[in-house]
C-alpha cells in the first residue's frame, strides 16, 4: 500500500495497516516531521478517539490518554467585552461505540506535534521524507506513484492523504474543487501561567472558547492543558516516544475576512510574528483587555497565518485502486471542530476495509464501502463547518 502524505490521517492509516500486518510505505514532501507549523492543538472528539484505538498499538494509545488533557465538554461564545452570549455542551459524536471511554474520554485536547510524534512512533522505514508526489499511472492493479527526484513507488492501492493540495486528487477528480472562504486565520500560542490561568473567566477552561465583535472579527482562545507531562508519561509508559520539551499553553487564533486585514496574501506571509500580532492588535481596539493581553503575550515564533479553504462536495465517483481520505478530498474549515477527527475517523475505516481484503473480500468491495461513508459524513462537516464560519466570520457562502 502507498500513502502520499504523513500528516495525521496518513499516519494514522499507516499505523493501523501495520498493526494488521500490511505491508505500507508512506511519501511526504515535507523533509521533516518539524519542518513547517500544522496547528497548535487539537481537540479530539469521539471519533479521533475510536479511530485512535483502533490503529494504535494499545500502550502508544494509552500514552494519548494519560497525556491528553480533559477541559469541560463546552463550547462557550463571548462578545468582544467577554459577555456570555452561550453555551454549548458537546455531545459524544461516536457514543457506545468504543470500549476505551473510560480510558480516554469524547472530548480531550492535545498539542498537534505531541500526537504526530506518537503517530511516527514505529513507522521509522515506513515513512520517507522529502519525497514529493508529482502524479500516478494505474495499469492492471498496480499503482504507481512518481516523485519529484524522478523515482517511483508501486502497489496495489494507492491513497491520497496530502491536504488541501492534494495532486492525487487533481489527476483522480479533476472536477473536484478547493474554493477559497476569503477568511484568513492568524494563529498563536502562549505559555498558560498560573497567573493568566487566575485571569481566565472559569468557563473558559472548556474545549473552545469563540470571542466574537464587530465586523466578524473573531478570536477563538483553546487551553492545552497535558493531564500528565508528556516526557514523563512517555518514560513510563512507551520509553521509545522522544518528546520535546512542552508546558501548558493556550492556543489563540484570530479570524477574519482578507479585505479587513489591510495586506494581500504574500505580504501576510512574508510578515513576521511581530507584525502579524500588532496588525492583530490594532483590529482588537476596544476589546476586552484580557483579550488584547493574550494577544500581547502570543510567541512570536509560534504565529502564522493560515488561509481558510474548503472542498466543494462532489456526488460518488467510480470506485479504483485509488481513493482519498481527510483534507485531500473533504476539506474544511476549523468552524465545527472536526476536520482532524474526520481524517482520522476516514484512517481508520479504511484500514478496517483493506484489512478486510486480506481475508478474501473484492478489493474494490471493500474501497467502495468506504469511500460511501467517508464521502456522506465528510462532506456533511463540511457543510456544516461552512455555515459555521458564514455566519460566524461573514465568510463567501459554500457553493452548492
Amino acid at each position: 500500500m502507498i500513502v502520499i502524505g504523513a500528516g495525521l490521517g496518513g499516519l494514522c492509516l499507516a499505523q493501523g495497516l501495520r498493526r494488521a500486518g500490511i505491508s505500507v510505505a508512506v511519501y511526504e514532501r515535507d523533509t521533516s516531521a518539524a519542518v513547517r507549523a500544522q496547528g497548535h492543538r487539537l481537540h479530539l472528539d469521539g471519533r479521533g478517539r475510536q479511530a485512535l484505538s483502533a490503529t494504535l498499538p494499545p500502550h502508544l494509545f494509552g500514552l494519548v490518554a494519560a497525556i491528553a488533557g480533559r477541559p469541560a465538554p463546552n463550547a462557550n461564545g463571548f462578545d468582544h467585552q467577554l459577555r456570555p452570549t452561550g453555551v454549548f455542551t458537546l455531545d459524544d459524536p461516536a457514543p457506545g461505540s468504543a470500549t476505551d471511554g473510560d480510558i480516554m474520554p469524547a472530548h480531550t485536547v492535545i498539542d498537534r506535534q505531541v500526537l504526530r510524534r506518537v503517530l511516527l512512533t514505529g513507522l521509522d522505514g515506513i515513512v520517507h521524507f522529502g519525497r514529493r508526489c508529482v502524479g500516478y499511472d494505474s495499469d492492471k492493479g498496480t499503482v504507481t506513484a512518481w516523485f519529484a527526484d524522478g523515482g517511483s513507488a508501486q502497489g496495489s492501492v494507492l491513497v491520497a492523504a496530502d491536504g488541501v493540495g492534494s495532486v492525487i486528487r487533481a489527476q483522480r477528480l479533476p472536477h473536484a474543487r478547493v474554493v477559497d472562504s476569503q477568511v484568513r486565520l492568524i494563529y498563536g500560542r502562549l505559555p498558560l501561567t498560573p497567573d493568566l490561568h487566575r485571569a481566565l473567566p472559569p468557563e473558559m477552561v472548556s474545549v473552545f472558547n469563540s470571542v466574537v465583535g464587530p465586523g466578524n472579527r473573531f478570536v477563538g482562545i483553546a487551553p492545552v492543558q497535558y493531564r500528565q507531562p508528556p516526557a514523563e508519561a512517555a518514560s513510563r509508559l512507551a520509553p521509545e516516544v522522544a518528546f520535546e520539551p512542552t508546558e501548558d499553553s493556550l492556543a489563540v487564533m484570530f479570524g477574519s475576512r482578507l479585505d479587513q486585514l489591510g495586506l494581500s496574501d504574500s505580504e501576510l506571509r512574508a510578515a513576521s510574528g511581530r507584525r502579524l500580532r500588532d496588525m492583530v492588535l490594532e483590529r482588537l481596539s476596544g476589546w476586552h483587555p484580557l483579550v488584547t493581553r493574550i494577544v500581547e503575550g502570543w510567541a512570536l515564533s509560534s504565529v502564522y497565518p493560515i488561509t481558510v479553504r474548503s472542498s466543494v462536495p462532489v456526488p460518488p465517483w467510480p470506485t479504483s485502486n485509488v481513493t482519498l481520505l481527510g483534507d485531500a478530498i473533504h476539506a474544511m474549515s476549523p468552524a465545527a471542530g472536526a476536520g482532524a477527527n474526520i481524517a482520522l475517523r476516514d484512517a481508520a475505516a479504511l484500514a478496517t476495509a483493506l484489512t478486510a481484503v486480506t481475508s478474501g473480500r473484492p478489493l474494490l468491495d471493500a474501497v467502495r464501502d468506504y469511500e460511501r461513508e467517508m464521502i456522506e459524513e465528510g462532506f456533511r462537516m463540511v457543510r456544516l463547518s461552512a455555515a459555521n464560519r458564514t455566519q460566524t466570520l461573514g465568510a463567501d457562502p459554500l457553493p452548492i
